[in-house]
């Protein structure tokens, strides 16, 4: 253990890691994860976890220090059930809470200090006709991620798996395919930077988002924007939110076609009782996500 200190110490004197460096760190964390997530009721070893991957221990704890401001054994206890129950716990008064301060201009309504605009419904039914949407690929702490710009601010956010770069922007093209897309990473990068560096998360310099949906998918994407950093809400608090307490599975196709990951935090979205239910870009990525924002609070 005292070899894991001196790294960990080491890596700490030298500052928080790139953007890029946490991408490439993700291609181990997520085996990781997926490791944990599959033997977390037996809380397997920082040693048994190593041996999976094919790293020593000092390494896995190493990595996973610089990755996620987390140790394997935090980060283990930050997913499991008892954990996401804890998430739940307080969710609908801070949901209350977030409403009071308003969804309009630059109230904070999460960490990332979002401001919001939808687009008119006569917009989203022309499937994005008469748009131009910017679009370019970007490291980030959950692997290449792929970012969507219109001049009014970020429509979409998505990410890359396998290296398929092809397949994520048709998932966006999928979207509004009357639009058209240029391929422009140096508009998009102030993006993508303003989103996956904390030390922009700045109330001074409000990140903007354009939501494209339809009337009732963009009234979700807004209650998903007032549940807090570090916390979670469900299916059915989120219908009650919007007045139609009996829509909890429309509530769910329309977080499943949230265009803004991680932005508009729709892996804050739980099953009954704290399950870790489907996500769009993959189970293991919104456990990662979940404990990558576990350590930004607390550490471990």
């Amino acid at each position: 253990m005292l070899e894991i200190a001196r790294e960990v110490a080491a890596e700490e004197a030298r500052g928080a890691s790139s953007p890029l460096d946490l991408c490439a760190d993700y291609d181990v964390v997520r085996r990781i994860v997926a490791y944990i997530s599959t033997h977390w009721r037996r809380q397997p070893s920082i040693e048994e976890i190593a041996a999976h991957v094919g790293l020593s221990a000092s390494h896995v704890h190493h990595l996973f220090r610089r990755w996620a401001g987390l140790s394997p054994k935090a980060f283990l206890q930050a997913i499991t059930l008892d954990h996401a129950k804890a998430l739940l716990g307080d969710q609908a008064s801070l949901l209350d809470a977030a409403y009071e301060v308003g969804l309009s201009g630059p109230a904070r309504l999460h960490d990332l200090f979002v401001t919001h605009e939808a687009m008119t419904p006569g917009d989203f039914k022309a499937k994005g006709a008469g748009l131009t949407l910017a679009y370019g690929f970007h490291p980030s702490p959950f692997g290449e991620a792929i970012v969507v710009a219109t001049p009014r601010g970020l429509a979409g956010l998505g990410f890359v798996e396998d290296g398929d770069r092809d397949a994520a922007l048709a998932d966006m093209v999928r979207r509004w395919p009357r639009a058209i897309y240029v391929e422009d990473a140096a508009a998009t990068a102030p993006y993508a930077s303003r989103v996956f560096e904390p030390q922009r998360w700045r109330a001074d310099a409000p990140l903007r988002v354009v939501l494209i949906g339809t009337d009732f998918e963009v009234r979700v994407w807004r209650t998903l924007l007032g549940v807090p950093f570090g916390r979670a809400t469900t299916y059915s608090a989120v219908a009650e939110r919007i007045g139609a307490p009996k829509a909890a599975r429309a509530v769910g196709a329309a977080v499943g076609r949230n265009p803004i990951s991680f932005v508009v935090p729709c892996h804050r979205v739980l099953g009954r009782g704290g399950a870790l239910t489907g996500y769009h870009w993959g189970l293991t990525r919104k456990q990662a996500i979940l404990g990558w924002e576990a350590g930004r609070i607390g550490g471990g």
